[in-house]
């Protein structure tokens, strides 16, 4: 096994200082998440970065997210996307995603996010319906566990040839490596872990950043 560091409280807060260069609109959504019920459903500073350089490095344009909460992932890619850039944003929730709403128009970025309400699986087989097969460069997946891999086989549809897939959560708050825990979302998301990590179609890689995130190019 190679060298791991161990990211205690103080290492993290080193990387958050050395490393994040927040937005201020970013910083004001994080601040009212944090008032929020389930505001731990929110993404880190240092993530949404992660993806911001990730949406850069990709050249993309067209996105896909599945799970929006209030907006703070979705955000930080808009805010990385060329003016002509767009993204797709599903949820189910109006509550959560007015939340987003002000904080997107705010940043003056909400013109190139596109929220869908609905199941997104349903969502999403209309976009295949619709032709949009390989027309994406980039999802990112952070919704409802037990349907992880029906979101993903949709996204790799949807995504071209050297597109990306981002999967947040997988690695569960280290349950995932606990065989004990047959808990639904847990026993959801090791099945993914364990299909993504012998799938021929993908380029794949599990970091450990936030609660786990799962990068996957599709070949």
């Amino acid at each position: 096994m190679g060298r791991n560091v161990l990211l205690t409280d103080t290492l993290y807060r080193y990387l958050v200082d050395h490393s994040v260069r927040e937005h201020p609109v970013l910083a004001g959504l994080r601040a009212e998440t944090a008032k929020q019920k389930h505001a731990g459903m929110q993404i880190g500073a240092d993530q949404g970065q992660f993806m911001a350089l990730l949406t850069k490095l990709v050249g993309a344009k067209r996105c896909l997210e599945v799970g929006v909460f209030t907006g703070y992932s979705s955000l930080s890619v808009a805010l990385a996307l060329p003016e002509d850039g767009n993204i797709i944003a599903l949820d189910v929730s109006e509550e959560w995603t007015s939340i987003a709403r002000r904080y997107w128009k705010k940043a003056g970025v909400d013109k190139k996010i596109d929220l869908r309400l609905g199941p997104a699986l349903a969502t999403l087989d209309t976009l295949i319906s619709l032709r949009q097969s390989g027309r994406f460069d980039m999802a990112f997946i952070d919704a409802d566990k037990g349907n992880y891999l029906g979101y993903f086989e949709r996204c790799l549809d949807l995504v071209r040839p050297g597109g990306l897939i981002l999967i947040d959560n997988t690695l569960w708050s280290g349950d995932v490596a606990e065989p004990s825990n047959q808990k639904p979302d847990t026993v959801a998301l090791r099945a993914l872990n364990d299909a993504l990590h012998n799938d021929e179609r993908i380029d794949v890689a599990l970091l450990p950043v936030g609660d786990g995130v799962t990068l996957a190019r599709k070949r």
